[in-house]
């Protein structure tokens, strides 16, 4: 729901879009909704095949890193499985894909501004969610690293750290009061995340509006961390 929203949203803010997902229903449904908007259907898991689809489908001056999963599993029944794939995706796509862009935004001498979409949990320990928490974590630390070696290049790179965002998925996952009332308790705007919330925040790290930002972590939580 965040990524397709991103796109829509740069589309109508006048940028040429390109938006990859491994789901083709999803394109096709998005391809229909703004036709204007480039669509490329890929697995990023696939280190071979996101090196050709995206080295040609560029040069970029913006990127948005939105693709991941979440396999939730007991520490102690964490399979090897669910660890590579997390880690895949999470992690070594994002790390993939900026290197692809990153260097044509350097070839072609523009400035760039990369954002990581993490989450609270890079930061908060959560049951079941030890692989989860350890990549967004990784994810952070990258984009740090990111920020301080491409900031010579004027390519700025921060993450939107959100809780739980009430895409279609948020709002299956989390509408049982039983299971939501304790994080909600947690957030002391007593809400979830919608998800022009963490648009929104993509879009002004993305727009000179934060030339000034980078190598930040931006928390879309609602208090939870200071809670």
């Amino acid at each position: 729901g965040i990524g397709r929203a991103v796109a829509v949203a740069l589309s109508k803010a006048g940028a040429q879009v390109t938006a990859l997902s491994r789901t083709a229903a999803d394109l096709e449904s998005l391809a229909r909704e703004c036709p204007e908007i480039k669509v490329l259907c890929l697995d990023l898991a696939d280190w071979d095949a996101t090196e050709a689809a995206v080295s040609a489908a560029g040069p970029f001056e913006l990127l948005v890193n939105n693709a991941g999963v979440a396999m939730l599993q007991p520490f102690l029944e964490v399979t090897r499985d669910a660890l590579q794939r997390s880690f895949d995706v999470n992690l070594h796509a994002v790390l993939h894909v900026s290197q692809i862009v990153a260097r044509q935004m350097i070839a072609q001498g523009v400035p760039g501004a990369i954002v990581n979409v993490s989450s609270q949990a890079s930061q908060r320990a959560v049951r079941d969610h030890a692989v989860y928490c350890s990549t967004k974590s990784a994810l952070d630390m990258l984009s740090q690293v990111m920020a301080m070696e491409l900031g010579p290049h004027k390519i700025r790179v921060n993450t939107v750290n959100p809780t739980v965002v009430m895409t279609a998925m948020g709002r299956a996952n989390w509408s049982d009061p039983k299971k939501s009332a304790a994080m909600l308790s947690r957030i002391p705007l007593g809400k979830f995340a919608e998800v022009d919330d963490v648009v929104n925040s993509i879009l002004f790290l993305l727009s000179d509006k934060s030339a000034m930002t980078t190598g930040t972590s931006l928390m879309v939580d609602g208090g939870f961390l200071v809670s």
